[in-house]
């Protein structure tokens, strides 16, 4: 692990820990043209964790700060995300597969973080998850189901009982799920070679993780 430190950081308000991981991609040309930026004090950006698609690995924020990392938006109930979560930048454009050593050092990395903090593999989730109305990814190339087969994230099972999708998107966590947006985060993560309107199976997954996985960080006190 590269230590660069970034200037781009704070406190965590009001006494709150992490309790989720945020998963981005830099959108940018190279990894370091990613950390220029997220160490550049007027970008006024940054993550704790930059992950190069040949797996170098640097830490720019320590997990105790609050990164600038997620920006406005929500998840199970809560706001703040900075405050209430580690951020995590893949060095990747979104319209190419994440390599296997990104990955791999990607998997090392939260396994890490999962342990240290006690976060349960449901509460990491996309940029999308938590902004879904302006925010895409980590995007459809990424592999949610790899990290669910290493109990690193969680994967839905469409074996179940059709269920209401907004009621169940917001039980599953999202914010203000009853809109397109909240729906194109969902297959874009679920079912990412998939298009349509919704339709049952969509209804069936996200009751299964809904029944599965409910999130509520406010109950939690997170």
């Amino acid at each position: 692990m590269r230590w660069h430190p970034s200037p781009n950081f704070g406190p965590r308000r009001d006494g709150l820990r992490p309790v989720l991981v945020v998963l981005h991609y830099t959108a940018m040309d190279s990894l370091d043209a990613a950390l220029e930026r997220l160490c550049a004090p007027e970008y006024e950006v940054s993550a704790h964790y930059l992950i190069g698609r040949d797996g170098e690995a640097v830490q720019m924020v320590h997990e105790e700060h609050r990164a600038w990392h997620a920006g406005a938006g929500a998840w199970g109930g809560a706001d703040d995300i900075n405050s209430r979560s580690i951020g995590i930048e893949l060095d990747n454009d979104g319209a190419h597969v994440f390599p296997d050593a990104q990955m791999h050092a990607l998997e090392k990395l939260l396994a890490d973080i999962l342990e240290r903090w006690s976060i349960p593999p449901q509460n990491v989730i996309g940029h999308s998850d938590m902004a879904p109305h302006r925010k895409f990814d980590p995007g459809p190339m990424f592999d949610w189901g790899r990290l669910a087969d290493k109990n690193l994230s969680v994967w839905p099972r469409s074996d179940g009982a059709v269920g209401d999708f907004a009621r169940d998107a917001a039980r599953f966590g999202y914010s203000h799920p009853d809109g397109d947006a909240v729906f194109e985060a969902f297959r874009t993560r679920f079912r990412p070679r998939h298009v349509g309107p919704l339709d049952d199976t969509d209804r069936a997954l996200m009751a299964d993780l809904a029944a599965r996985f409910p999130v509520d960080l406010l109950d939690a006190g997170a």
